[in-house]
């Protein structure tokens, strides 16, 4: 049996049926993201600073087109200047380079963000170290990524921080649980298992990150109090595999053909139906964590903008 959930300040859904499952909203935990980081954009306003957001985009993937376009209305949401720049996927990588560059030295843009993947024969690391960290608002650059690992963050990665959010807002208690990351990617696996480990009101877990030489995954998946799914392998936890009540949170997006008008369905690294009946909480997908990570972006763009306007923001 399942439940949605109210989100962030709502009441618990469980309350009237303890066995029930609690479904994550991310569109509703999203929401509150974004006016929280509206009304910042308005503080910034004050001061005469409109915090700006560049995209560049490298290729033709269709995906990577319709994901650039949502970030851009949701700047437009917010009150965010978008600045986007396209350029020939077959394009000598020094255009990109110099692409860089140019809104580096910008001072209308405060935050870049790169959209991956880049055509082979640009060198992706290359990419990350050549936006400056002060505006590296996915928080790639070496420089953020020390800075996470130290416990002083300038910007977390939107879609761990997104994770973290989440977990707040549905007041899943970390200090002390076991938690679980499946994944170990630079995107998601190890920046979120960066924050979970740390000392902070969501953190102080202990956590285990599971990849593909990782051993007997479902005795360590069925020990887990929190399961992070990031492997990018659809629907490959079930609920056989879970600890009765533990927290999932999925953030797998998975295209696998379906009998619909597109010929396909979005699923996640977790197949939901059955993890419903065992987990105590679990998120959609869609509608679970991707609406995160695309607020968690404009709360990164504000950040950055306070930093370099010298403006006192107050986000998290």
């Amino acid at each position: 049996m399942t439940e949605s959930a109210n989100g962030a300040g709502g009441d618990a859904p469980g309350d009237d049926d303890p066995d029930a499952t609690t479904i994550i909203d991310g569109e509703s935990v999203a929401a509150d993201v974004r006016a929280d980081v509206a009304a910042h954009v308005e503080t910034l306003a004050d001061a005469g600073v409109t915090p700006g957001l560049a995209t560049v985009l490298m290729s033709d993937d269709p995906a990577s087109e319709t994901y650039v376009s949502m970030k851009q209305r949701d700047c437009e949401e917010v009150g965010i200047e978008s600045v986007h720049v396209e350029i020939d996927a077959d394009a000598p990588a020094d255009e990109l380079y110099e692409t860089i560059d140019d809104l580096n030295d910008r001072d209308d843009v405060h935050g870049i963000l790169v959209q991956l993947p880049v055509p082979d024969h640009v060198d992706k690391r290359s990419v990350l170290r050549r936006i400056a960290p002060e505006k590296d608002v996915d928080g790639f650059h070496p420089e953020n990524v020390g800075r996470l690992v130290a416990g002083d963050a300038r910007f977390k990665p939107c879609t761990p921080h997104g994770v973290q959010k989440l977990l707040a807002a549905y007041d899943v208690e970390t200090e002390g649980a076991d938690a679980v990351v499946v994944g170990r990617s630079d995107i998601v696996g190890k920046p979120m298992a960066n924050l979970l480990i740390q000392k902070s009101p969501v953190g102080n877990a202990t956590t285990t990150v599971c990849h593909s030489r990782t051993e007997d995954l479902e005795g360590k998946l069925a020990a887990a109090d929190i399961v992070i799914a990031a492997a990018g392998m659809s629907e490959f936890v079930d609920g056989s595999m879970l600890k009765p009540g533990a927290t999932v949170i999925d953030v797998g997006i998975n295209r696998v053909e379906a009998e619909t008008e597109k010929g396909y369905e979005l699923v996640g690294d977790v197949d939901y139906e059955s993890a419903t009946e065992v987990a105590g909480a679990i998120t959609p997908v869609p509608g679970g964590v991707g609406p995160m990570t695309r607020a968690m972006l404009l709360h990164n763009t504000v950040k950055a903008a306070g930093i370099q306007s010298d403006v006192a923001i107050d986000l998290d």
